[in-house]
């Protein structure tokens, strides 16, 4: 039986938008970050990206932030363990800010972590934008 193989994306609405399923499926789930303090906007983040320590300190020290990734989390394992259950093959998730630079791919690397250490899945993440990043 295959493993159930999972992408997470990081990705800019203003610049390429959301991305497409690779699989025949379709689908899967975006979640807006730019609900989220944007790092992008203070002087010593600018040339940062969701990847630096600095940004991760900063953005996982909000409470907000959490919570919003919590959340995320949660839908991730039901929807998991749901397409485990069903033999399922494929499951997409990706995260969306403006320039995504910062909150997305902080998004992204945050849920692959959590997956990679807590299922027995293929876990890959792309990071749409990377060469676009102000550097």
């Amino acid at each position: 039986m295959q493993k159930l193989k999972i992408d997470i994306y990081s990705f800019s609405y203003k610049k390429t938008g959301i991305p497409k399923d690779p699989s025949i499926h379709g689908g899967g789930f975006v979640f807006d970050c730019r609900v989220l303090p944007n790092p992008g906007r203070e002087e010593q983040y600018k040339k940062l990206s969701g990847l630096d320590t600095e940004v991760i300190k900063y953005l996982s020290s909000m409470k907000v932030v959490n919570l919003f990734f919590d959340s995320i989390k949660n839908i991730a394992s039901l929807s998991i363990k749901n397409y485990l259950e069903r033999g399922f093959d494929h499951l997409m998730f990706s995260f969306g800010c403006t320039g995504g630079q910062h909150r997305s791919v902080y998004g992204a690397e945050t849920l692959f972590d959590f997956i990679k250490n807590t299922f027995d899945v293929d876990v890959e993440i792309h990071h749409i934008e990377k060469e676009t990043w102000i550097r």
